[in-house]
């Protein structure tokens, strides 16, 4: 007996879905173990891998297949009949993407990663502009290709492709109300913080007992590490699919917080992926639902929770045990004060909360400059100082602490920054939400148990994979439609009425 033109479909995607485990963890060990000379080469099989994902998603087979599952789809279950929709969705993305400018997009990018890290090392944005050009270029002609096919306009496919449902106007509308309340409540919670200065955490913490404190961290938090690791990288990073997941941080020895807050961000989306539902794992509804999802799992954990005074009460025993720490600095209240210290600075992935949507305003400015062609490559740099220096009152020194500091360019992820801001709003919604329905989470936080938490959200987020919309998932998770609303009333109430 044949199987029927549905199940046909989900044995395909098996199959596309091994290939993408394999992607994955080619892009993971060029980041973390890879020799530097190997680029070329690990370009090819990136190439060649991406042009048989394609092919396989594009084959006439597939697409009689979806056409005949379309018309005979009585009796498919709510989850199935969303699977056949992300199904038509990847391969109407990829039909529009011709596979020449696949193979070309892998190589370029593969180059550029390699040259962007070693432009960063030596703070010289010369060495990375002829290859982050060549990504633009190609980036751009992707972009005009999709729109054209999906009937948007060239940015929003780019948007779309990273947080589908989400539009640039939806951006806009967020971002006008964050531009609107964050210069002030940043001059505000600097005022405050004046008044009652933190004392400095001082001294040489080796990364080594910094990555003992993580992974101690990570267990109490539930990281399954029979079916993840933790490793170090230039970019803290996640990558793998659901039953083998590999995350990244990186550690510096003057500074306690930062590897460890980096890890809890990845640990965050390493959490959501695990989470996805299992019995749909190999499928395109098992997977997340974009990362203006995935960006919310990482900030609820790094920002909210890793900031909150119930977190810093669980954590402060284990520096005493990792690093033998004793006196005032090291208290809870100061620890606190010290993890939510708010100030402009240079560097996104160690910013505070208050700060760091204005770091994704500014590189939403500029990628959309970039691929209109309004701004050059090669006036990048003093585009991102100048922009720097209006928003936070700050200007990088070099490339290195300006806009070499992250990957996300040199990887050809443009309409990927949004997210991150995007991801704030909705961990901010979604927590007010959870202490809602659960009293009890600090309480639980301080003691450091972490299932009423992670319980929640796989009820509520992770178990949903991406059977439904972002906007959807939110009303039914909070009761309210996607807004800024609650990431301002959080940081009001926690900076200003109760100050650090």
């Amino acid at each position: 007996m044949s199987s029927t033109p549905y199940v046909q479909l989900e044995q395909e995607w098996r199959r596309l879905h091994a290939f993408h485990g394999a992607l994955s963890l080619l892009r993971w060990d060029a980041a973390v173990m890879m020799p530097k000379g190997s680029a070329d080469v690990r370009g090819e099989q990136l190439a060649a891998l991406e042009t048989e994902y394609h092919a396989l998603l594009t084959t006439p087979k597939i697409t009689r297949l979806l056409d005949r599952a379309q018309a005979n789809s009585q009796g498919l279950e709510d989850w199935q009949l969303a699977n056949l929709h992300e199904m038509r969705r990847q391969r109407d993305y990829a039909i529009a993407t011709p596979v020449s400018l696949i193979s070309r997009l892998a190589r370029a990018t593969s180059r550029a990663e390699v040259h962007w890290a070693e432009a960063r090392r030596q703070n010289n944005f010369d060495l990375f502009a002829p290859h982050l050009e060549e990504v633009v270029h190609l980036v751009r002609d992707k972009a005009a290709l999709l729109g054209q096919a999906l009937g948007l306009p060239p940015y929003d496919a780019l948007v779309d492709e990273f947080s589908p449902g989400i539009s640039a106007a939806d951006i806009d509308t967020i971002f006008k109300a964050l531009s609107r309340r964050l210069p002030s409540l940043i001059r505000e919670t600097l005022t405050l913080q004046a008044q009652r200065p933190s004392l400095p955490l001082t001294g040489k913490f080796a990364p080594g007992k910094q990555r003992a404190l993580v992974i101690e961290v990570m267990r109490s938090i539930g990281f399954p590490f029979d079916r993840g690791r933790i490793d170090e990288s230039e970019h803290p990073f996640t990558e793998g699919v659901s039953g083998d997941i590999r995350i990244t941080t990186r550690f510096d020895s003057a500074d306690l917080f930062s590897g460890l807050l980096g890890a809890m961000h990845e640990t965050g989306h390493a959490m959501y992926d695990l989470g996805l539902p299992q019995a749909w794992r190999d499928q395109p509804v098992g997977r997340d639902r974009g990362m203006a999802l995935e960006e919310s799992q990482s900030l609820l954990l790094e920002m909210i929770v890793g900031r909150s005074r119930a977190f810093v009460q669980y954590l402060r025993p284990l520096l005493e045990k990792h690093f033998a720490v004793s006196g005032a600095e090291w208290e809870p209240d100061n620890l606190y004060r010290r993890l939510n210290n708010v100030q402009r600075s240079l560097i996104r992935v160690d910013a505070d909360e208050v700060t760091y949507p204005l770091h994704i305003l500014l590189r939403y400015e500029l990628e959309k400059k970039l691929l209109s062609g309004e701004l050059a490559v090669r006036e990048l740099p003093e585009a991102w100082n100048a922009g720097m220096e209006q928003r936070l009152e700050v200007r990088p020194s070099g490339a290195a602490d300006g806009c070499l500091q992250d990957i996300h360019w040199a990887l050809g992820s443009f309409g990927y920054f949004p997210s991150y801001a995007l991801g704030a709003v909705i961990a901010a919604q979604l927590w007010e939400s959870l202490r809602s329905h659960l009293p009890e989470i600090e309480q639980q936080i301080a003691r450091g148990e972490f299932g009423g938490l992670f319980g929640w959200l796989r009820e509520h987020v992770h178990g949903l994979g991406a059977k439904v919309t972002v906007k959807e998932l939110m009303k039914d998770a909070t009761g309210q439609p996607l807004s800024a609303t609650a990431l301002l009333r959080y940081l009001d109430n926690k900076y200003l009425e109760a100050a650090p």
